[in-house]
């Protein structure tokens, strides 16, 4: 394992371990193989993670913070390859060429060198999706960025979000239309603000809305929800502050306080048409997914009773929670604007996936990264399955010191039922310090993986991925 790093005397979590930055640029051929790898899974699978290429200079150095680096698994014939580049921002670029860090985290001005005050500080580390014929890198406070999907060689950004300059983590691809739905936050001439934007990219890479509007409080505002007719943004009170970051407090704390909203918004309606709901504080990083029937509308979320990984607003420690799925119900002919919070699973988890073909619309299958243990860390040993037709839910724990990462969907055809295919995600193995690819079969994950790729050395844990078909 990794040693500790200190930074200015403090030894941070996030820089530690499996957390702990790969700075080394590698490629892997012809991967050697357990189990039988799938003649019918022919493509990538790439995953975007946060990866400093130098000691960051801010001692409160948060995760979410790293420079991106992108890993791909390449799969053709039963055989695997893999390589990983950095992601070379505008950031990474500027950073690469003096050999030392500049930017402080999340752009905190206290912990900026002057020299690049003002400059971009994109990090392009959170997701990376394929659209119109592009592979696009992800975060929340910058455009998207282009990468080569062979070589990852560094293409530039996408100018989508236009004069809002920001573009979610998170789109969603409509499987109906092929449209690509964004939204971003903290928009406008006020840093940590409350501005927002809401935009659609068609199939063809062109952008055919783009509007902005206020939230009723500034919000670190991860992801969202998209039905059929209509969009979701939930700002929930993980909230943002430029006045407390520049007196030395956190940029991002949590204040229950100030509630949850989320406002709802046709996708052919008027920017000032968005009607907002409420319900009592609590966070939700990722949605698994979400569908209309009638007046309601339905999102499954996995929910948290407090925001984790971040502090309070006086700069006091936040508290380790955990977050479950939860079904959050608007219904339309209501008045009420009340946000109905039902439980669906006792299961700890996060990054929740599902078949993508049905996003957007009403589905069965659900699956997620799960902690059997509960233990309120970001941190999973098991890989979950849930049947919202059945109600069952199956679980593949894995062996003790090892991680998986988020699960992906893989139709076994195009026009496979849904949920039948596989699942894929990388695996962090603690005793060996390395890492491996793994599939399952995703109509049964209990039978374990099906065939494992082993790489040599260990990829560092990250967010989100996703499967590009040969």
């Amino acid at each position: 394992m990794n040693a500790p790093t200190n930074i200015h005397g403090r030894i941070n979590p996030y820089l530690t371990g499996n957390f702990a930055p790969l700075r080394s640029e590698d490629e892997f051929a012809d991967l050697k193989i357990t189990g039988e790898m799938p003649k019918g899974l022919s493509g990538a699978y790439y995953r975007n993670g946060p990866n400093p290429q130098f000691e960051p200079r801010d001692p409160n150095h948060h995760w979410f913070a790293g420079d991106g680096m992108i890993h791909a698994f390449f799969v053709e014939d039963g055989k695997v390859s893999y390589k990983n580049r950095y992601v070379h921002t505008p950031k990474y670029e500027l950073e690469h060429e003096a050999g030392k860090s500049l930017f402080g985290t999340f752009g905190n001005p206290m912990t900026t060198d002057p020299s690049v005050m003002g400059k971009d500080g994109g990090v392009a580390n959170t997701n990376i999706v394929f659209h119109a014929g592009r592979l696009l890198a992800l975060e929340e406070g910058h455009e998207p960025f282009e990468l080569d999907p062979k070589t990852l060689a560094s293409r530039g950004y996408v100018e989508y979000a236009g004069r809002a300059k920001r573009f979610t983590a998170h789109p969603k691809m409509d499987p109906v239309t092929g449209e690509m739905v964004f939204f971003g936050y903290s928009v406008g001439d006020m840093p940590l603000g409350a501005g927002m934007a809401y935009g659609t990219v068609n199939k063809a890479g062109k952008v055919t809305r783009l509007d902005t509007f206020e939230a009723p409080i500034s919000s670190m505002v991860h992801d969202f929800m998209v039905t059929e007719h209509h969009a979701l943004f939930p700002i929930l009170p993980l909230t943002g502050s430029l006045q407390r970051a520049m007196s030395g407090k956190p940029a991002f704390a949590w204040e229950p306080e100030k509630g949850s909203h989320v406002g709802v918004l046709r996708r052919d309606a008027p920017i000032d048409s968005i009607r907002w709901f409420t319900t009592d504080a609590c966070y939700v990083f990722h949605p698994m997914n979400s569908w209309e029937d009638g007046d309601r509308i339905y999102c499954d979320v996995m929910e948290y009773p407090i925001a984790p990984l971040f502090p309070m607003a006086d700069g006091a420690p936040g508290k380790n929670t955990s977050a479950k799925l939860v079904r959050w119900t608007f219904d339309l002919s209501d008045n009420s604007n009340t946000i109905k919070r039902t439980p669906i699973d006792d299961l700890q988890g996060e990054f929740p996936r599902l078949d993508e073909r049905r996003t957007a619309l009403s589905y069965r299958h659900g699956y997620f990264a799960a902690n059997t243990k509960d233990n309120g860390k970001v941190l999973f040993n098991a890989i979950a399955h849930v049947d919202h037709k059945t109600g069952k839910r199956a679980v593949y724990p894995f062996a003790e010191g090892e991680a998986p990462g988020e699960p992906v969907f893989v139709p076994r055809s195009e026009g496979a039922p849904e949920g039948d295919g596989w699942l894929v995600a990388t695996l962090y193995r603690g005793a060996t310090d390395t890492s491996d690819f793994v599939v399952f079969d995703a109509t049964d994950i209990t039978k374990g993986p099906v065939a494992t790729a082993h790489l040599p050395r260990r990829i560092p844990f990250g967010f989100h991925g996703n499967w590009v078909g040969a």
